[in-house]
């Protein structure tokens, strides 16, 4: 069997709840399983996830399976309703909308459901990607809260910025200033406003990344968040090469070695979910040992300099990232980011499951 395998922590994951509980105060948590969690596993995510207050997912497929793995919590529609035809299903499986431009408050009013369900209301503060403009709140919300097919609001705005250094107030000030006069519940909080801005907690917060322990800033690890690497993607080297001075190794030889080396050739490539823009120089752990990947990563392998790994032969392990290598570390390495690698994770890499 190929030697490539990604683990699966659920104690991490229920760990990493645990830290967004501690920052969230009295906020209640949506814990965001889109994209099968992060490519995580919604059922995996589920389990370990179940004291979450609710789940936020993308489509109505993955709200309507986790529905049939037996989740009771609220489940929020991120991108709500994609046609007339979900507003029944919203009603009949007790799913949250969010509601963010005309056309879905039209379908609504048209095909009230039978039983009125709760919805989020989004308003753009700044991002300028989905939301009902800001200015326009009074009407909007007036409209909403009138719709005989609604049984509750929550207000809702989302941060463009919230990892970066100036931060969530140029968004979250107006939005709580326009805001104010209705007296609902309201949302803004992914996990960068979570970790960094108490202020932006509001009733409910939406953390994703920091669940499958990376980090959303820069310039602070997960370590330092206390999070835990959900995911360790594993392998082994299958192969190892000598080269001389001068000679090369890989497609396009853009890694050429200015002295005597030992090279291991390792079982993972792009098809399996490895960025294939990781340049020479991204950290590889191989026996317990930090090392660089060298040369182009293929379809299905990459290569690793063996320099200061004597003991390192065929079958010794590899860590692409997780336990002992941070995927933040690899997603800069890339110049990508670690939403993209655990989301990247192919079907044809065997998971394991561990506590």
């Amino acid at each position: 069997m190929r030697p490539i395998q990604a683990r699966i922590s659920l104690g991490a994951l229920a760990h990493n709840l645990r830290i967004a509980r501690n920052h969230a105060g009295r906020a209640r948590i949506f814990a965001v399983v889109k994209a099968n969690a992060y490519g995580h596993g919604l059922s995996r995510a589920r389990r370990a996830l179940a004291s979450a207050d609710g789940f936020a997912v993308l489509t109505l497929e993955e709200a309507a399976n986790l529905r049939l793995m037996g989740v009771q919590q609220p489940i929020l529609l991120l991108e709500g309703l994609f046609g007339a035809d979900e507003i029944a299903t919203c009603s009949e499986l007790d799913l949250w909308p969010v509601l963010h431009h005309a056309a879905q408050l039209d379908w609504l009013q048209r095909l009230p459901p039978a039983r009125p369900i709760q919805v989020f209301l989004k308003f753009d503060s700044g991002m300028h990607r989905l939301g009902f403009p800001l200015e326009e709140h009074a009407s909007i919300v007036k409209r909403v809260r009138n719709l005989p097919g609604v049984a509750g609001v929550t207000l809702m705005t989302h941060f463009a910025q919230a990892d970066e250094a100036v931060g969530v107030d140029w968004q979250l000030q107006p939005f709580l200033r326009e805001m104010a006069e209705h007296a609902l519940p309201w949302s803004s909080a992914n996990s960068a406003a979570l970790l960094r801005y108490p202020e932006a907690q509001g009733t409910w917060v939406r953390p994703g990344l920091m669940l499958y322990g990376a980090s959303p800033f820069a310039e602070v690890s997960a370590e330092e968040l206390e999070l835990r690497p959900v995911m360790t993607l594993q392998s082994e080297i299958i192969s190892v090469q000598t080269l001389k001075a001068g000679e090369a190794v890989g497609y396009g030889q853009l890694y050429r070695a200015d002295h005597a080396m030992r090279v291991g050739v390792v079982a993972c490539g792009y098809a399996d979910g490895y960025p294939q823009n990781a340049p020479t120089g991204t950290p590889i752990v191989v026996n317990g040992r930090l090392t660089r990947t060298i040369g182009r990563v293929s379809m299905d392998m990459l290569t690793v300099d063996l320099d200061g790994c004597a003991d390192a032969g065929v079958g010794a392990p590899v860590v692409l990232w997780g336990e002992g290598l941070p995927v933040d570390s690899v997603a800069a390495a890339a110049r990508t980011s670690s939403y993209e690698l655990l989301c990247a994770l192919a079907a044809r890499v065997s998971v394991q499951e561990t506590d």
